[in-house]
């Protein structure tokens, strides 16, 4: 017979929905006045659509929605792939200062954003480097690598070091040991990676923010301008866009996980 709840349980449970109702209850707001006719947003005045179909005759907003893809594309590739090469040539060699380059490598993860901003926009303007595409990569580039090393390196430590040296020893040269070997091991980790690689692009706001010029603007950066005007219907449209996008991928990944029956 299971156990009756105690008063701490009961009181646990109730703390635990407040918080959830506390986290979710504003997201759901957003998401109920997107289909609000109000134009200030402000009192219900009936469903509608309208805020929907606004999205995608705005080209400004498309056109910050491709640049922002864009740049979650190319910064998630070289992210992975220099973080991936980081890690393992951090695991594989140890020589002297690699406890230091360890240390240095998860800097950006702490720094203040804003530092970081600056310290770019320091360093391009020092280097006469025009203020683009290419700026902004470099900008999300540069903080999201250390997730990228720190998800690896967490894979590789409980890796068995036999089994590069099984693979070795049936023939394979190193390249190939690690293509064929290493690589499959730690696609879990590189996913993982990758996934909060571009999430951190697609999200980034301050850094983006001094990097970019007028011609690169990506969706934060178009939202924060519109956001500082005032109340927009189109902003609560958007969000719900992107809630429903991320719940759709869970459920999604979740079915993945899902053993097979």
């Amino acid at each position: 017979m299971p156990a009756r709840p105690t008063i701490v349980d009961r009181g646990l449970g109730l703390w635990t929905g407040a918080v959830l109702v506390f986290l979710y209850a504003p997201i759901a707001v957003l998401v109920a006045y997107s289909f609000n006719a109000s134009r200030l947003n402000v009192v219900w005045e009936g469903f509608t659509l309208r805020w929907y179909e606004a999205i995608w005759h705005n080209r400004p907003f498309v056109r910050a929605t491709e640049n922002s893809l864009l740049v979650a594309a190319c910064t998630t590739v070289l992210a992975v792939a220099l973080g991936t090469s980081g890690a393992w040539l951090l695991h594989r060699y140890r020589f002297r200062g690699s406890a230091a380059i360890e240390t240095l490598v998860t800097v950006p993860m702490v720094m203040p954003e804003i530092l970081m901003g600056i310290s770019l926009l320091v360093f391009f303007t020092m280097a006469q480097f025009p203020l683009g595409f290419v700026t902004v990569i470099i900008g999300h580039v540069t903080f999201c690598i250390p997730f990228v090393i720190t998800a690896v390196q967490a894979r590789l430590k409980g890796m068995d070091p036999a089994l590069e040296e099984a693979a070795l020893d049936l023939g394979a040269t190193p390249l190939r040991a690690f293509a064929l070997v290493i690589l499959p091991y730690l696609a879990p980790a590189i996913a993982a990676g990758a996934l909060m690689a571009a999430t951190l692009s697609l999200d980034e706001l301050i850094v983006t923010f001094f990097t970019t010029s007028s011609t690169s603007t990506t969706l934060p950066i178009r939202i924060f301008g519109m956001a500082k005007v005032g109340l927009n219907p189109m902003l609560n449209a958007l969000s719900a866009i992107f809630v429903a996008s991320a719940a759709l991928f869970q459920v999604v990944l979740g079915r993945f996980r899902s053993p097979a029956t």
